[in-house]
């Protein structure tokens, strides 16, 4: 591999704090200039937004421009997606305007679906170190500018760690649960591919629920944050605290059940939902951290 650059100039809907900060993805750190690097498959790369253009840099398996298209649904109309959601009312669109940059990325659904399970009753801070972790010990290292990153490990190589290597680097209760996941994975080649192929979402969601370590929302965050399903509505303590916040209005946020946010944001959002979710949650927890 050598290092490629590709720019992005006028972009709009494109703001790397947005993307990379709004919970959806464990593995960009931000550098002291204000860009990110990240680590993703086989590819390293460095983004940096600067005045009207976007900067990607970093060693790629494959075409640069290909792999940014792709990773950063690059095609999708987000200024579209932002006019709709900002019709609904006007809570959505002051949370649009607050993370105006925000994009859902391409992730892949193996590490999706590990680090996933690993984020259950976790934050974001430790999730970052165990996975940083895990790719260290099981994954390949990709240097550059002498530095060395390290990909996330695929089925074959994560399933040469035992539980109580896992537990050894930090994952605790979840040790159990992301090798069990490995060996059903390693034992069934073909379970990644039929999940990307399943359009039913209920069908989809009950297979995911099959993990150890998988339950309502974390399936929901695989589905959104890997497989493109835009309609499904993550649910975890900011999001419940905004919607009630906003719509339900009950003095004890805790009472307010999965189901009673679900049906509200299907008639409130439809399609799509899970964007309404990233930009309130995004707006929601920004806020409450001033």
């Amino acid at each position: 591999m050598k290092e490629q650059i590709f720019i992005l100039e006028n972009y709009n809907s494109f703001n790397p704090k947005h993307i990379f900060e709004c919970g959806q993805c464990f593995r960009w750190n931000l550098n002291n200039d204000g860009s990110y690097t990240g680590v993703f498959k086989n590819n390293v790369l460095n983004v940096k937004k600067e005045d009207n253009k976007i900067v990607f840099k970093g060693m790629c398996e494959d075409n640069i421009i290909k792999i940014c298209i792709d990773y950063f649904d690059l095609d999708t109309d987000y200024i579209d997606i932002k006019k709709r959601l900002s019709k609904i009312d006007n809570n959505l669109k002051l949370s649009v305007e607050f993370g105006e940059g925000i994009r859902i990325l391409n992730q892949d659904l193996w590490e999706a679906l590990i680090s996933f399970i690993i984020s259950a009753n976790n934050n974001i801070p430790r999730i970052k170190g165990i996975i940083e972790r895990l790719s260290k010990t099981y994954g390949k290292p990709i240097i550059w500018n002498e530095c060395t990153y390290y990909t996330f490990p695929t089925p074959e190589e994560l399933s040469k760690a035992s539980e109580q290597d896992l537990r050894n680097l930090g994952l605790g209760f979840r040790d159990k649960r992301v090798f069990e996941t490995t060996k059903i994975i390693n034992e069934n080649k073909g379970l990644l591919d039929e999940l990307k192929q399943e359009e039913n979402i209920q069908i989809l969601r009950e297979k995911l629920n099959k993990f150890p370590g998988v339950g309502p929302k974390v399936a929901d965050c695989i589905m959104l944050f890997s497989l493109k399903k835009f309609n499904v509505f993550p649910i975890d303590v900011w999001v419940r605290r905004v919607m009630n916040d906003l719509y339900i209005k009950n003095e004890d946020e805790t009472k307010v059940s999965k189901k009673q946010i679900e049906k509200l944001a299907q008639e409130k959002y439809g399609d799509i939902a899970g964007l309404a979710q990233q930009y309130l949650f995004y707006w929601r927890r920004e806020n409450e951290a001033v």
